[in-house]
């Protein structure tokens, strides 16, 4: 078996749908950042441990985890609230963790975004692969802008199975602004990054799709126009047009996002006349 560990922070609406999903999991652990809603409730009704932690970045709160909450399992899942375990996965988790392969840290996991309760798979670039099943002890996230990533000196394994993360869980004023939170946050992680050993140019020609695509987003940072290339890489080259209106919508938030994190890139180097 393994063991489940989900973030939370006044999750009441979308809570009960991530727990449901979770049918055959022994161990589930609700770490919370310090809820005034009925997420706490919600969560022990359902037979998960509540686990208190002021929010600092999803990485320190990952590690934390692996660090402090004596789980059950040797192997945990991520995931966020507003995120669902699928069957296809869980067995494919389960079977796993009953091997225990010791050659990696932990596995790569793409997830299928639902807008508009629909899967959008051309707008969000599937399979976009992030570090979601992992070894407790062997794996250690790192932050880097809004979010977290794989340590990238770990040895990683891939899954085939897919979880569900509703980006449409919340209405589009509330999604707008988590976009330009998250614009401040990857603005200041471009303007404090450390200089890579690997040029761009050569990551770009990387045969890793994963590589390819982190490199596409630095080179995307130092470009003009970021908002009107964002649509035009989403909609046009990705075919996001092939999903439909959820399609649209979703690629010009993607716009409205780029163009926010470029005008906070802009005032923080105002700011900070020795930023590169």
């Amino acid at each position: 078996m393994y063991s489940v560990v989900i973030l939370t922070l006044n999750e009441e609406k979308n809570l009960p749908a991530c727990l449901a999903s979770l049918v055959g999991c022994n161990d589930i652990v609700v770490l919370d950042s310090g809820s005034t809603d009925c997420t706490h409730d919600i969560a022990k009704s359902a037979g998960a441990r509540v686990v208190e932690r002021p929010f600092t970045n999803f990485a320190d709160q990952r590690n934390f985890a692996h660090a402090h909450v004596p789980f059950k399992n040797e192997w945990i899942f991520h995931l966020d609230a507003d995120e669902q375990m699928t069957l296809d996965l869980h067995r494919e988790c389960s079977s796993l963790a009953a091997q225990n392969p010791g050659g990696v840290a932990g596995f790569m996991v793409a997830p299928r975004m639902i807008y508009h309760k629909r899967w959008i798979p051309h707008s969000t670039d599937y399979p976009a692969y992030q570090a979601r099943f992992v070894h407790v002890r062997r794996f250690r996230f790192v932050q880097i802008g809004h979010g977290q990533r794989e340590d990238p000196l770990l040895p990683m394994g891939s899954l085939n199975g897919n979880y569900l993360h509703n980006i449409s869980a919340h209405n589009d004023a509330e999604l707008q602004a988590k976009h330009r939170h998250y614009a401040a946050q990857e603005a200041t992680a471009f303007i404090n990054r450390s200089p890579d050993s690997k040029p761009v140019w050569q990551r770009l020609l990387s045969r890793d799709q994963l590589t390819r695509r982190r490199a596409l987003k630095l080179l995307s940072q130092q470009l003009p126009m970021r908002g009107s290339l964002r649509f035009f890489y989403q909609y046009l080259w990705r075919r996001g047009f092939l999903d439909g209106v959820a399609g649209l919508s979703y690629c010009l938030l993607m716009s409205r996002y780029e163009s926010w994190i470029a005008a906070e890139i802009r005032r923080q180097r105002r700011s900070k006349p020795d930023a590169l």
